[in-house]
């Protein structure tokens, strides 16, 4: 099995959770599968432990993910990287574990690729340091997209790193979005279904770069390149060589 290839034109093709099409999402198979093809960067979600340490997964919950139901905030570290993960198929394999916010920001680098990292819930202040410090330690911060749907975590990131590229997450178009995203000079990630060029041109007239969710249909994909839209995230979507 393999990414599906489509005509992306300039638009930049974003790996969400991975190249979670094949391998498991969230997890470092998933990210080296998409390091190892033409992908402009890796997305990924990352939660805070109840020991206090960044860990990448999606849910709220490890129940999807592992078959056992363990709140991610609400557990250590230690017993949540114990979880065996399961494939899409149901079984367990001994390499698929859930990541550190670290692992994955040095995979990002091993294979140079921009790192486009959902900030999940809201974080306190003092958590967005946190954050941005461990990837600073890595020195990648300047290649790194943060995303959310937070407002106020892309607030804080920008109180701590004025350049920051952020794009607010939104699954609806409206237009007082586009005034409110221009004041504070934030990009955009939105549904993808919510796009059309008539759109992506509007955000585009007020400054704005548009990211999309999650897009697995080759031909919308296409007609949103077409369009000019800035980056599509998908899971199984690639562009051609």
């Amino acid at each position: 099995m393999d990414s599906i290839k489509m005509n992306a034109a300039d638009t930049r093709m974003v790996a969400h959770r991975g190249l979670s099409g094949i391998e498991p999402e969230n997890t470092l198979a998933s990210f080296i599968a998409a390091g190892n093809r033409s992908y402009y960067g890796i997305e990924t979600d990352v939660h805070r432990t109840a020991d206090g340490k960044f860990v990448v997964v999606h849910d709220d919950d490890t129940l999807r993910v592992s078959g056992e139901n363990l709140p991610v905030e609400g557990t250590d570290f230690d017993t949540l990287r114990a979880l065996a993960l399961k494939t899409e198929s149901g079984e367990t394999r001994v390499d698929l574990h859930i990541p550190t916010l670290k692992e994955y920001i040095a995979t990002c680098r091993r294979y140079d690729k921009v790192a486009v990292l959902e900030l999940k819930n809201e974080f306190s202040a003092e958590d967005i340091k946190k954050i941005c410090d461990e990837i600073n330690d890595l020195d990648y911060l300047p290649n790194v997209i943060f995303i959310s749907f937070s407002f106020i975590n892309l607030v804080y990131i920008r109180e701590l790193y004025p350049t920051q590229t952020v794009q607010f997450l939104t699954n609806t178009y409206a237009e007082d979005l586009l005034q409110i995203l221009q004041v504070h000079k934030f990009d955009v990630d939105i549904l993808y279904t919510e796009l059309n060029p008539e759109r992506i041109r509007a955000f585009h007239d007020h400054g704005i770069k548009v990211n999309c969710w999650t897009c697995d249909d080759k031909e919308f994909g296409e007609m949103l390149a077409g369009a000019g839209i800035d980056f599509i995230s998908s899971n199984i979507l690639e562009g051609e060589a």
